[in-house]
Parts: structure tokens; sequence; C-alpha cells
């Protein structure tokens, strides 16, 4: 099947199931609607993950065509090369330093020099969309968090203050108001240079002119980090590293013992009340893909399902009447794991320096007596929850 028919398939599923459970309304259960329902569960999980697995291979390929400029420059009117933004990078990855006068100097106004050990290039605007878009295609953090870019790294701190338990009173005619000061704290929100850790690939393929080697090389050096971001965004311990989601925040129900692969009914409504109501209105569930598998079989009281399919393409699926973020770096249901995280997800910061995107190419010996060249990325960027009361977690019991 193709994507287009996988995703088709799923909204007919989708609305198979949603049909069913309005059909049903109050009713209870039988086995045989929960078997039906399940398997509609099951055939919708299946095709989502078909979805990815082409999706990843799509990846893989280099199926684009790059445009003939980056071999063939055009002069400009006072007889300098001129090639834009995008033709200078090319030239950059396929060809290094091996380029002529006129091409170097295009080069180096389009792409800022910095000092070689920090990365080499700062790659032009373009480029850092394309790593940026990279960035919030992979994990799922960035599709719940607030995303801050700031012009530098400087240390940030930001003042928090939990008001939620904060009341106040009757005074009597002519009486004195109480004191009732407002406890304040910080927040760190500092920046880590992530790289990409050199990456080797043929020098055939990168010279091959039927390959869209600014497209393949960023995808490369992009999904590095992002992958590495996009962890410690959710589970980082805060030392060297930023503080993620997961660790950041409090839990609100641990299981009971036996559950240490298990959620039931009961303990997913104790989590989402366990979020003040102030933080409910644009609460979301976020988890691992396992754990969606896992929970879309459980049922209220009265044996109605209680995850709901998307029925529109690219909506997500709803726990509880709550959007369910898929998260691979949240832990899977285990012993003592913290694995289901419930609130208002945007209260968690990614800090983003702005053109710190650099990358550089590795002509040494190294890689070219392999026919080989080398290339990494670097970025600057951080994160923390800046609201602990906004979030809570399930935990599976220990036992």
């Amino acid at each position: 099947m193709t994507i287009q028919q996988l995703r088709e398939k799923i909204s007919n599923l989708a609305a198979q199931a949603n049909q069913l459970i309005a059909d049903k309304g109050d009713q209870v259960w039988s086995p045989e609607d929960q078997a039906k329902f399940d398997n509609f569960a099951t055939e919708i999980n299946g095709a989502k993950a078909q979805i990815k697995n082409l999706e990843t291979m799509r990846e893989l390929e280099a199926d684009k065509f790059f445009n003939d400029a980056t071999r063939k420059p055009q002069p400009a009117a006072g007889g300098d090369v001129e090639i834009s933004a995008l033709v200078a990078v090319a030239l950059y990855m396929r060809h290094g330093s091996n380029v002529t006068a006129e091409q170097a100097a295009a080069i180096r106004n389009a792409m800022s020099t910095t000092t070689p050990a920090e990365g080499g290039y700062t790659v032009p605007a373009e480029v850092a969309k394309m790593v940026i878009d990279r960035l919030k295609a992979f994990g799922g953090m960035r599709d719940v968090a607030t995303v801050l870019t700031t012009e530098t790294g400087h240390a940030m701190n930001f003042p928090t203050s939990d008001g939620t338990s904060e009341i106040g009173e009757i005074v009597a005619e002519n009486g004195a108001a109480g004191s009732g000061d407002v406890a304040f704290g910080t927040l760190a929100l500092p920046v880590f240079k992530y790289s990409s850790k050199q990456i080797a690939l043929p020098l055939e393929l990168i010279q091959d002119s039927a390959i869209d080697v600014v497209a393949f090389v960023v995808n490369r050096l992009a999904t590095r980090i992002a992958r590495i971001q996009n962890m410690h965004q959710t589970v980082g311990t805060g030392s060297g590293q930023p503080l993620g989601l997961i660790p950041a925040s409090t839990v609100g129900k641990v299981g009971a013992t036996g559950q240490t692969a298990a959620v039931t009914y009961a303990d997913l409504v104790d989590v989402k009340h366990s979020v003040n109501r102030a933080y409910r209105g644009s609460a979301r569930w976020m988890m691992n893909d396992l754990s969606v598998a896992s929970l879309s079989k459980l049922v209220d009281t009265v044996g109605r399902p209680i995850w709901i399919p998307a029925i529109t393409e690219g909506a997500p699926d709803l726990l509880l009447g709550k959007p369910i973020a898929i998260n691979d770096d949240v832990p899977a249901m285990a012993a003592n794991a913290k694995s289901i995280a419930f609130g208002d997800l945007s209260q968690y910061f990614i800090r983003d320096v702005s053109n710190s995107t650099t990358m550089r190419r590795f002509d040494d010996s190294a890689f070219a007596l392999k026919g080989q060249v080398g290339f990494c990325g670097w970025t600057r960027s951080g994160g923390n929850l800046l609201d602990p009361a906004a979030v809570r977690l399930y935990q599976n019991s220990a036992t």
C-alpha cells in the first residue's frame, strides 16, 4: 500500500470506530462490541506503523535532482560569479576548497566563516531553516513545547511562582488585610552545543550531480542532532545537558502492585485530575507509541473505550478527551518507569540560539585514503520545564 492508501485506511477505520462509540452511547459494551473496537484499534496502529516505516525509507533515499548551477555558476555583470546561497553551500559540500577563486569568493559571501574549531562555516538562512524543520519533524517535543529563539547563548534565568494554592480572604469592615507574599524562584534555561558527530560519505556520491547534496547531507546531520536533542528534552538529567520534561515533572499517580507494564482507567483519571484545573484547558498526554498501543484497549466503567482514534489526517488521537502526543523517548511501560505525562506541555521551553548552526567538510587523509568526505554539523540549544506544576506523571509500579 502507498502512504496515501494507508492514510485513507486509517481514516476509514477511525470513522467506523467513532461510529461504534456513538451508536452504543451510554449502553454497557458487550464482549463482541469490545472485540470489534479492539480490531479497529489494532488495524489503525498497524497502518500507522507501516506509514512510519515507509517515511523512514523515503528519508534514506536521495531522490531529488540537483540544479546544474552547482557546476556552472554564471558570471554577474561585474565579472564576479553570482550564485545563490544554496548553490554556494552545494559547491562547498561537493568540492570543499577545490573550486575556482571566483567560486571560493561566492562561497565566502554566502557562508560566514567562524573559527574552524567551532564548526567552519555558519550556514545561510535557507540551510538553517532546513535544519530547524528537521528538528521539528523528529521526536515530538518541539510539537508541544514553546520554542524560544535568542540572539546569543548567554545565561538566562526565568522567574517562577506557583500560585495555584494561593487564596484571598474576607476582612471585617475597617479591618486590615492579611499578608500573602508571593514566593518567587528562578529556573535557568542554559544552552548546549550539539554536534552531529562526523559522518563519512563516499566521494562519488557527494560529487554526483543527480543528488541534491544539500538536502542529503543536511538531513543526515540534522537527524542525528534531532535525536539527541529530543532525548535530552524528554529525559535529560540537567547535568551537562538540558533537564528533560520527565525528570522535571512530579509524579501524580503510581500504579498498584503488579502494574509494572500496565495502567488502568482509574489511574489515568487520577493522573488527569492531579493537574490543577488552571492547566487542564490546553493539556495533553505524552507517551511512547508502545504505551498508546497498550492503553488503546482500555474502557471506562460501562465498557466504553477511552481512546478515540483521529478521523482527520494529522489530528491527534484522544484519550479521555485530550490529545495524545507520541514521543518514543518517553520510557515505555516497565517496572518503576515514568511512562505517561499529562498537562500543559507548552510550559516546557526549548531555547535555540539564532545563527548558531554551523557545518564543516573534512578532506584529511583519514577520509581521503578511503575515498570519503567527512562532514559534521553543530547547533546550540537547551530546554527546561519552566512551570513544574503544569505537568504530572504516571509511574508504573516497581513490583
